[in-house]
């Protein structure tokens, strides 16, 4: 018989325990305030009379520039984040420990985006602080209804989030941005492995039920930053530079977690856990033939463009 959620929760305490442990043993403590050039900060107009944004200002590239600000709405975003894990993992014990302890890691991101996109007028600040109230005044609800998907989830959002910060800075140009980025990365390949080391427990306590709920977030995942205005087109963008397209989100997001997991090597699986695995193989290799159809056609625009000089 399948665990209760309930009863899935109080089994995996000691794991969160234990986890917790281990994260605060290894997390580097960092301040946003060094991360960010003070010196090259000015006035913008308004009330101290400075001068408005202008395109010129920005030294990073358009595609780089796209991928900060939906990375930055997406952790404006966080109080939704707080409550969706806070209503599922609860906050009593070690589980409420980590809540708010993700929460305040995942907090002081934010502000490091903000202040150096301010500082260094790498955006238009009037565009973002618009587009940032829309984006928090729609929230963020999950679609994932159990404890279990919702690990899921988060361990392939984490490494997700992880992927397009440190592509992101790579893509800017810009050696301040590449090293905060890098230094935000490095807390979500840590937060990554708190919620995909609680999921490798999940699948000891329940192989068959734990299998369907990967299998339900890989077969339906999205971004939580989805919902934000323009995020298709966005996206797009994003995908076409390759700072994070189908083919890393296959190759380097669900691959590696899913071999953690050794999903395809769990024996003893009822008809119910096996059909789960057969749906989740179907969908890697339909998503790996799109993956490749879409770098492919990438590399052709890519030699047009270079083609037209």
């Amino acid at each position: 018989m399948a665990m209760t959620q309930t009863e899935l929760l109080h089994e995996l305490e000691p794991v969160v325990a234990g986890e917790l442990n281990r994260h605060e043993k290894v997390a580097k403590e960092w301040f946003p305030h060094e991360y960010i050039p003070w010196s090259e900060g000015r006035d913008f107009d308004g009330i101290y009379g400075g001068e408005a944004w202008r395109e010129s200002d920005s030294k990073i590239p358009e595609a780089a520039r796209v991928s900060l600000i939906v990375n930055l709405l997406t952790e404006d975003n966080l109080p939704s984040y707080h409550h969706e894990i806070a209503t599922t993992f609860g906050r009593d014990g070690a589980w409420g420990t980590w809540v708010h302890r993700w929460t305040a890691e995942e907090d002081r991101h934010g502000t490091a985006l903000r202040d150096y996109l301010t500082v260094t007028r790498a955006v238009d600040p009037v565009a973002l602080e618009r587009a940032r109230m829309r984006h928090m005044e729609q929230g963020f609800v999950t679609e994932y209804g159990t404890m279990l998907q919702q690990l899921a989830y988060v361990s392939f959002q984490e490494l997700a989030t992880r992927i397009s910060h440190r592509n992101t800075g790579k893509a800017s140009g810009d050696e301040g941005c590449e090293r905060l980025l890098a230094r935000i990365a490095a807390d979500e390949n840590l937060h990554m492995l708190f919620y995909r080391n609680l999921l490798k427990a999940a699948f000891e306590l329940d192989p068959n039920q734990t299998m369907r709920a990967v299998t339900d977030v890989v077969t339906t995942f999205q971004m939580p930053g989805t919902g934000m205005e323009g995020f298709a087109r966005k996206a797009m963008i994003i995908a076409h530079e390759g700072i994070y397209d189908l083919r890393l989100h296959l190759d380097d997001v669900l691959m590696p977690v899913l071999r953690q997991w050794a999903v395809f090597d769990k024996t003893g699986l009822d008809a119910e856990g096996e059909k789960a695995r057969e749906e989740l193989s179907a969908f890697l290799d339909k998503t790996d033939a799109t993956a490749a159809r879409f770098v492919e056609r990438r590399e052709e625009r890519r030699a047009r463009i270079a083609a037209r000089g």
